[in-house]
């Protein structure tokens, strides 16, 4: 497909940044849209991506909020046309036990890595759909399927994922829409700043980014329906 187009949420930091380098270094003729809070850093990795030959454009966006998604998807339709690819990577991760969660990071743990994914997806599937061909990466963890102490909210959040994912894929096949569902372990992040966890216990970004790459670039027959990532040395404890 001539210069496909790649929309990445979460695409300022981490994951999502190394997600656009590895398209943009690998897919000749990428067009990316880059979506996330932090306009400077999106931007800066809009710049990136851009000298290893991708056309990227950043699009500073709040993935959890309806009227700027809303927003969004006009905009993209209007300047860079129906999507081909879309990740949702965007979230957001803030540990505490269940007895001590609030009520607002609860809220705000599932608006940034569920509601996002409902409303990316509902404002840029429909499109897929209709061409009869697309792809959708929904970004998971180890914690969408196994009990993490400490992580009330975001295990929550990442085990509806999952779930939302597995729908979604048994309602899109039948129109020609791989989904898929990531779950990455540990992975280098700036959430670990701070941590004092050793880099030798987290996969490389650039590790996980190239597996969404590589699951896209597999003939239409064949869909990775999840995959698990883990460090070599095990999950986190």
């Amino acid at each position: 497909m001539a210069k496909p187009l790649v929309l990445i949420t979460g695409a300022s930091q981490g994951i999502g940044a190394a997600l656009a380098r590895v398209f943009a270094r690998h897919l000749r003729g990428v067009r990316l849209v880059l979506v996330a809070r932090n306009a400077k850093n999106l931007r800066a990795v809009a710049a990136e991506c851009t000298e290893l030959g991708a056309e990227a454009v950043a699009f500073p966006t709040d993935t959890s909020d309806e009227g700027a998604v809303a927003k969004l998807a006009r905009t993209v339709q209007k300047r860079c046309g129906p999507v081909d690819v879309l990740i949702n990577n965007a979230g957001q991760f803030h540990g505490a036990p269940f007895l001590q969660t609030s009520l607002a990071d609860f809220d705000a743990q599932i608006a940034a890595n569920l509601r996002s994914v409902f409303l990316v997806s509902q404002a840029f599937v429909p499109a897929m759909v209709e061409r009869g061909r697309g792809d959708v990466f929904n970004m998971g963890s180890v914690a969408s399927f196994k009990a993490l102490p400490g992580m009330a909210a975001y295990g929550a959040a990442k085990f509806a994922v999952l779930g939302l994912t597995r729908v979604m894929r048994e309602e899109l096949k039948p129109h020609g829409v791989r989904v898929c569902c990531v779950l990455p372990g540990g992975t280098e992040s700036p959430s670990w700043d701070g941590s004092g966890v050793p880099a030798e216990r987290l996969m490389a970004a650039d590790d996980v980014a190239r597996a969404f790459y590589d699951i896209y670039r597999l003939s239409r027959r064949t869909v990775v329906e999840e995959i698990v990532l883990r460090p070599q040395l095990g999950d986190l404890p």
